[in-house]
């Protein structure tokens, strides 16, 4: 009898599996904090370009440190807290053919705030092209909001000027402050400055000329590696396209009609299926869990307790009898501690090879919370039954 309702309630949750993966439920098992773990469609084709760069083809980083003037009293404290801004503020106006005293205690403003600027050079940037900057403080300044930066030099990783940043900054926020009450919205210390800066010196590289071409996928893999391979062969030409190692493909453009700039846009279209790691991503901090389509779970039981252990404090006043001359009125602690157990969690068994539908549905039905799955994932893994690596973030 035993047997024969263990076989039952085999037959019904495989149906139930079944029924709930034909239908496309991606929500289940909804808990009472409203956790669920759902599944996004899987086996999609990304284009080249998407999974992979072209050798040379990035950005390079610039960054600058200028002034900003024209704030309405929200600046730097130039005498006491930001002595750097002080000092900028002279050689500025020194440069300029202002002389002024260093020995002046009386020069204050709170009009002007030091500021880094940062920027993206992009690819194949010319001179006399306009890229976006973003500025922000760097002092006590309160807010950037109306300022205006002056001509700030972007330099490179070697150390040459490549642009140069000016012009009215935009903030997205602001901050009010009354007698009694301040408010915030937003960063109003850093804002941007769209096409604020005017490429100077352009980087050397020349991609027409350049025999090969290299692609670097940004999540290595050797079997997307060689899809890949096979995707550029199959297109474009037997020979083209070989794979160096699970992270490089190299392209042949010598022989190709347009050279490099031709194969790239030809190749950089062409769709593959990437493959993935089976891979289970844990932040225990949010209690967010993201799962590989390849995950899969060994067969195993899992049983997850419940237990809550609630202390109460209650504390009494204790008072002298009436008319006594030595006692003093004290308050003594009470303490309640209950501990409750939830007895009706019931081992659960997920069979074996499932997919990550069905994996997500049985997981559903143990009705547990995101903190409490994280510690059944884990133990799962220390027991041997998880096929997948686990990263905690």
């Amino acid at each position: 009898m035993m047997q024969h309702r263990l076989g039952s309630a085999g037959r019904t949750t495989r149906r139930t599996l079944k029924a709930m993966t034909q239908l496309g439920l991606l929500l289940a098992g909804l808990t009472a904090v409203g956790f669920s773990l759902f599944v996004l469609p899987a086996g999609a084709t990304s284009r080249i370009k998407d999974v992979a760069d072209f050798e040379g083809v990035r950005e390079n980083q610039l960054v600058g440190y200028g002034l900003v003037v024209g704030l309405d009293g929200t600046g730097d404290d130039v005498k006491k807290k930001s002595p750097f801004t002080r000092e900028s503020l002279i050689g500025m106006l020194e440069r300029l053919g202002v002389k002024v005293n260093r020995d002046n205690t009386d020069l204050e403003t709170k009009n002007l705030a030091a500021v880094m600027v940062t920027a993206s050079l992009p690819a194949f940037a010319r001179q006399g092209g306009e890229i976006d900057v973003t500025v922000a403080s760097m002092g006590d300044a309160t807010s950037l909001q109306g300022g205006t930066l002056l001509a700030t030099p972007l330099i490179g990783a070697d150390g040459e000027v490549y642009a140069v940043a000016q012009g009215q900054i935009t903030i997205g926020g602001f901050k009010a402050t009354g007698a009694a009450e301040t408010v915030v919205r937003g960063v109003p210390t850093s804002g941007r400055i769209v096409r604020g800066a005017i490429v100077e010196r352009e980087v050397a590289f020349e991609l027409a000329q350049l025999p090969t071409v290299k692609l670097s996928l940004r999540n290595p893999d050797f079997t997307t590696a060689q899809r890949i391979s096979d995707a550029v062969n199959a297109a474009v030409g037997a020979g083209t396209a070989q794979t160096l190692d699970s992270g490089t493909v190299q392209l042949n453009s010598g022989q190709y009609p347009g050279g490099a700039a031709a194969l790239i846009t030809d190749v950089e279209q062409l769709p593959i299926e990437p493959d993935q790691q089976a891979r289970v991503v844990i932040d225990e901090n949010t209690g967010v869990i993201v799962m590989g389509e390849n995950v899969r779970i060994s067969k195993v039981a899992i049983a997850q307790g419940n237990l809550t252990i609630r202390v109460t404090e209650t504390p009494q006043v204790s008072q002298p009898s009436p008319f006594s001359s030595t006692g003093v009125t004290t308050v003594v602690p009470r303490t309640d501690i209950q501990v409750q157990e939830d007895r009706n969690r019931k081992l659960a068994v997920l069979p074996t090879n499932l997919t990550l539908e069905q994996l997500v549905t049985g997981i559903n039905s143990l009705g547990v919370g995101p903190r409490d799955l994280i510690s059944i994932l884990q133990s799962i893994k220390a027991a041997g039954a998880l096929q997948a690596d686990i990263v905690t973030q």
